[in-house]
């Protein structure tokens, strides 16, 4: 399965029929030779991706699929994984040629829609034989796009697909709106409260905590970072008195003590939540935890994989701080990556998802969207944590406007 992981570019998914020419296309987008081109049908088994820099927008990653009417066993297996990457893909290349549109391209279609998937068609192989009229208002009618002329032999309208491209790439694919920019002003101070313990990356800081600080600095303001046993000193000493502060979810409740109350305190975690989470469903979905019974399930979904510690955050500590919460006997199972779960989404009371730094705002939406459909409460790591240790309240405040029941967010 194909998943962005660190790649956080725009990805483009190709797709269609085996010999339809979705190799020769990456290729030739790619401008070199990074997927097999054979007149065997069935050459690509499986994804692959490529990164590809277009001139004027910047870089993409093109992701060559295998045929959608491969067939046999091993061949539906390989139609699952082409199907499985539409969770990642920000824009779908669908390639026909011959004039020919069926089955396959109709399924293609619906799936597009169910992932409310932006897509341009294109007639591949133009140099061969060019789409009719005919089948070019088929497609208008069938697709309401129109059909795009395309060889990767002479290139014929090679910029104007391009262009084409770039025009209907979804702007939250690229854009990056900030972080805490509605929060802060010019020159105000920022604390960043972070730990340094057995799940810190050595020689660096974890990516949350490298994303607030460059935000901070882009919107022109201080940051200043601190252990969470240098908090009391560092505030007494200086007597600065920050615009606010912001905590690593595990020490919420020493942050919590240290930073007075008249400062904001939020987490991590909490920030990537607004800033890519389905924010306004975790927070009606966080209190369902004083909701949860005896025998209940609870789903982490980690959305990176890393070396689990013996007191990692999603397998052990929350875990532990829930059932300390709630005093009730509960299962719980974590998912790592973007793997597929081992039981129906409907099996579990609650899912509790990671900030998700490492995977994109459509990935992370995606991921969450059979609980929400299901009617499963979804929180978030860091305001899970805030509930259960009694500081819910003032961990969201800073993004949340008037009343917090009414779930109205900045």
């Amino acid at each position: 399965m194909v998943t962005k992981g660190r790649e956080s570019k725009p990805h483009i998914g190709i797709y269609g029929r085996r010999n339809n020419g979705k190799s020769s296309l990456i290729n030739c987008l790619a401008g070199q030779v990074i997927a097999i081109v054979s007149d065997h049908a069935g050459t690509t088994t499986d994804p692959v991706k490529k990164s590809f820099e277009i001139t004027g927008f910047g870089p993409v990653i093109l992701v060559d699929t295998a045929g959608i009417d491969d067939s046999g066993d091993l061949g539906q297996k390989r139609v699952d994984r082409t199907l499985q990457t539409l969770n990642t893909i920000d824009l779908a290349l669908l390639v026909v040629t011959d004039n020919s549109w069926g089955k396959y391209e109709d399924e293609l279609l619906s799936k597009f829609g169910e992932n409310d998937l932006p897509f341009i068609v294109i007639h591949s192989k133009s140099d061969i034989q060019e789409p009719s009229e005919k089948f070019k208002n088929m497609i208008s009618r069938i697709t309401g796009t129109l059909l795009f002329e395309f060889s990767s032999v002479d290139k014929r309208n090679f910029e104007q697909l391009i262009s084409l491209i770039t025009n209907t790439i979804p702007e939250y694919s690229y854009k990056t709106t900030t972080l805490l920019g509605d929060l802060i002003s010019y020159g105000d101070i920022v604390i960043l409260i972070t730990p340094i313990d057995i799940e810190a990356p050595a020689g660096r800081l974890i990516l949350p905590q490298m994303q607030a600080i460059r935000d901070i600095l882009d919107n022109d303001a201080v940051a200043i970072v601190l252990k969470e046993r240098e908090v009391d000193a560092f505030l007494k000493k200086t007597r600065i008195k920050p615009a606010l502060a912001i905590t690593d979810s595990q020490v919420f409740v020493k942050a919590d003590a240290s930073i007075p109350r008249d400062i904001p305190l939020t987490s991590f975690s909490i920030m990537l939540a607004r800033f890519k989470g389905d924010f306004d469903n975790y927070l009606k979905g966080t209190p369902k935890i004083s909701e949860l019974k005896d025998g209940d399930r609870v789903l982490l979904l980690e959305s990176c994989t890393h070396h689990v510690s013996c007191d990692d955050i999603g397998r052990t500590k929350i875990p532990r701080w829930m059932t300390s919460f709630t005093g009730k006997k509960i299962e719980y199972d974590v998912v790592a990556g973007l793997d597929a779960l081992s039981r129906p989404i409907t099996d579990y009371s609650l899912v509790i998802q990671c900030g998700g730094c490492m995977i994109t705002r459509k990935q992370l939406h995606n991921r969450l969207q059979s609980a929400i459909k299901a009617g499963v409460p979804v929180t978030n790591y860091g305001m899970a944590i805030a509930y259960v240790q009694g500081i819910y309240e003032r961990a969201i405040s800073p993004f949340v406007k008037g009343d917090k029941n009414q779930n109205t967010y900045l």
